[in-house]
């Protein structure tokens, strides 16, 4: 069995991988600064970007929860993967090969990784046999659809053959064992035994954001099929049907670029968009779009204003009518705009596009309306509006959906617009719609506050944590702050000695001067990596503070005026502790004999104050 990767390689694979990429894969990042990106934090919900990146540094930090880390260990906190299994997906990206302890060569990947191989394998399998003779059905099924061969292996649909255990089988050759398949849902038990799950079906793979296959969704082809319409794979340790969203692999570059997703219901109704030139549509799988798939789609869409938009497609019928309400009810926790879109006929993305051609589809988006009037047409539907008792039925029903509007622009527009459906004064609606507001309120202030939980004892206290923001608002203070962000940022760039003299001398404030302390001790700042290694060492509770430091937003435009900035304000770390130094010496002074021999130690310590602070005055 090989021992430990070795620490060269490590490090080497980190260097190698630029950390805004792994990121960005996940997360749609802006630039917030000299060499500096941010985003909506992956780790908490959030309305508004906290979560920083810095390429250069391979490091990111959150400003809301105040996660932090590198590369390794984004990778282990987002996919729950070992150490050891963080460097070698990366490794296995950037194609390096990685090295052993004790001289082996790279092992068999354990766990997860295990299954993401498994899967990918099966995915392969089932593409290979959508060109057998049997496959003729699932091939029939795709082209009746408008999907030809082109289309198929675009998305890799592929084909699960009739049988028990072709999948397995196959799998078998391959080195994965029967554990390893369950594990990954790619076979069930039964009373005869292990069996592959999916038989004698289309099959499509469902891929994470990272492209990585975790899973599938399998659509019957024949009558004597006893199973459900369409059957997924169930859950398994990388495949959480809460949080995957079909297509997402494919449309996410496409989503942070113009901010905008498109939810369709189904994985023919994604492949339709796309060909059509949605390319931005995705569906949730074998489940209802809920809170946790707007969180990934949020990331991905930088959805931190309402310029975005999100637009769902619902059948008309009362399962679409269902599923709208349904996603009105979470529609506030997007920042974006929110909006339906509805076909002529009922007919969904795949079959409207098949009856009346791209053009219809891309239609379709075009003739979206908001989704607040969607849902306000919903609540007035079953409403007599011809009679009192309808009008003032509709208007109970539906003020508390204008309500909810958080955009103050919008509400008095919305207000006219039901006033309009109900044929009241506008006065009316709108007395109804505040009292709706007041309620609401009231509602809200009456919940419990939750007492907080016990401090465990010897724990730092979380509310003592100290941030950038909580640093006393001093010149002195201001001067540590600024100098340390711009070394831990920057201190590759400055000269050595300057960056030595300067994180030589002691910080005024406490939290500050653990900071400094920790990078003081690194070894070489010209090695990449060096400020985040600094920051893993700096001592409890201020580890978060540094962690800021490296992240934060350094005010210049360029990196050579970073540059300048960093070395003028180590500078000045020297030119006041030079300072400080001569005002004691020169109070000093007046006390002894001047021609005594500590007399003449201070004159001389003078000059060489002197001598350096006219070596350190530039730019100060």
């Amino acid at each position: 069995m090989a021992g430990r990767i070795l620490q060269a390689d490590v490090d080497e694979v980190k260097a190698r991988t630029n950390i805004a990429d792994i990121i960005g894969e996940r997360v749609a990042l802006k630039p917030a600064g000299i060499g500096s990106l941010k985003g909506l934090c992956p780790f908490h919900d959030e309305r508004s970007p906290s979560f920083n990146v810095r390429a250069q540094a391979g490091f990111y930090h959150c400003f809301g929860c105040n996660e932090s880390g590198d590369v390794y260990s984004f990778l282990r906190a987002m996919d729950h993967v070992s150490f050891t299994e963080a460097v070698e997906r990366l490794a296995g990206r950037i194609g390096y090969t990685l090295r052993y302890e004790d001289g082996g060569a790279v092992p068999e990947t354990t766990g997860r990784a295990r299954l993401y191989a498994a899967n990918g394998a099966a995915a392969e399998y089932f593409r290979s046999q959508l060109a057998t003779a049997e496959a003729e059905t699932a091939r029939r099924f795709l082209g009746e659809r408008g999907f030809d061969a082109g289309a198929a292996a675009h998305f890799g649909v592929g084909y699960a053959p009739k049988g028990w255990s072709n999948v397995r089988d196959a799998l078998h050759k391959l080195g994965f064992s029967d554990d390893e398949l369950s594990a990954a849902g790619l076979v069930s038990q039964g009373q005869r035994g292990v069996y592959d799950r999916f038989r004698g079906r289309a099959v499509w793979p469902i891929r994470d954001v990272t492209s990585q296959v975790i899973g599938f969704g399998a659509r019957k082809l024949y009558e004597d099929d006893q199973g459900p319409k369409y059957l997924n794979t169930p859950e398994t340790p990388i495949y959480r049907k809460s949080h995957v969203l079909y297509g997402l692999d494919l449309a996410k570059r496409d989503i942070s670029r113009a901010h905008r997703v498109v939810v369709v219901e189904g994985y023919t109704d994604v492949m339709a968009c796309h060909l059509a030139g949605i390319t931005t549509a995705i569906a949730s799988c074998g489940t209802s779009f809920g809170t946790d798939h707007i969180t990934v789609l949020r990331r991905v869409m930088g959805d931190d204003s309402a310029s975005g938009e999100v637009v769902f497609t619902f059948d008309p019928d009362a399962a679409g009518q269902k599923a709208a309400l349904r996603a009105f009810g979470e529609e506030k926790r997007f920042a974006a705009q929110t909006y339906v879109a509805v076909a002529p006929g009922g007919l969904d993305p795949c079959d409207l596009r098949l009856q009346r051609g791209d053009g219809a589809v891309r239609a379709l988006m075009d003739n979206k309306v908001p989704m607040f009037e969607f849902v306000i047409d919903q609540r007035l539907a079953g409403f007599d509006l011809s009679t009192v008792e309808g009008r003032a039925g509709g208007l109970r029903a539906a003020a508390p959906i204008v309500a909810e509007i958080r955009d103050p622009s919008l509400r008095p527009g919305y207000v006219r617009v039901l006033a309009r459906r109900l044929g009241l004064e506008l006065a009316e609606v709108r007395a109804a719609v505040e009292r709706a507001a007041r309620s609401a309120s009231q509602r809200q202030g009456e919940g419990v506050a939750t007492p907080a939980a016990p401090q465990e004892p010897g724990l730092p206290d979380p509310m003592a944590r100290v941030t950038i923001a909580s640093l006393p608002r001093t010149a002195e203070v201001a001067l540590e702050r600024d100098a340390l962000m711009g070394i831990l940022q920057f201190g590759h760039r400055l000269d050595a000695s300057l960056l030595e003299r300067s994180l030589s001398l002691p910080f005024r404030h406490p939290a500050l001067d653990a900071v400094r302390q920790a990078v003081a001790a690194a070894a070489d700042m010209s090695r990449p990596g060096w400020a985040a290694d600094a920051v893993s060492v700096v001592r409890e509770p201020y580890r978060s503070l540094a962690a800021e430091l490296l992240t934060a937003n350094f005010p210049a435009l360029s990196d050579e005026a970073a540059t300048v900035s960093a070395a003028s304000l180590a500078r000045r770390l020297v030119g006041r502790s030079v300072d400080r130094e001569k005002t004691e010496l020169l109070g000093a002074i007046q006390r002894v004999a001047p021609d005594s021999q500590e007399g003449r130690v201070i004159r001389m310590r003078l000059r060489e104050l002197d001598v350096e602070r006219q070596r350190y005055a530039s730019d100060q």
